[in-house]
């Protein structure tokens, strides 16, 4: 008879796991939704993986719960760096944040994290 593998299981070790991330996130192709009325935005990420949703004002300091992405909770300030819409989270990471802009008809998302990058371009559909 097969070994019975019910139970509830906690991660003890993980080697590469990074690395298969790297190769799944290659694959994805999220969808933004951005809704803004003067400085209140409420921005919607959908993927195949996981859909994630934050609603905020620009200069006011909220927390953020990114359950679902990496389940950490940190205080997020939104402010407009000219016309890039910046956001500077402080929590368990340090110099977390992203950064939307708009260059001709593309927008543009850089997401930061202790040091390393990753530069997203999106076009309207």
């Amino acid at each position: 008879m097969p070994a019975d593998l019910s139970g509830t299981w906690t991660l003890l070790s993980s080697d590469n796991f990074e690395g298969y991330m790297l190769a799944l996130a290659k694959l994805l192709k999220p969808q933004k939704v951005i809704e803004q009325n003067g400085d209140s935005f409420t921005i919607h990420t959908n993927s195949s993986l996981r859909n994630y949703f934050v609603k905020f004002k620009v200069g006011e300091e909220f927390d953020e719960d990114n359950r679902g992405l990496d389940n950490r909770k940190c205080k997020s300030l939104v402010i407009w760096d000219n016309d890039r819409l910046t956001c500077i989270q402080k929590g368990e990471k340090k110099n977390r944040g992203w950064t939307h802009w708009i260059e001709g008809d593309k927008l543009h998302l850089e997401m930061f994290c202790e040091g390393q990058v990753c530069k997203q371009t999106f076009q309207r559909a």
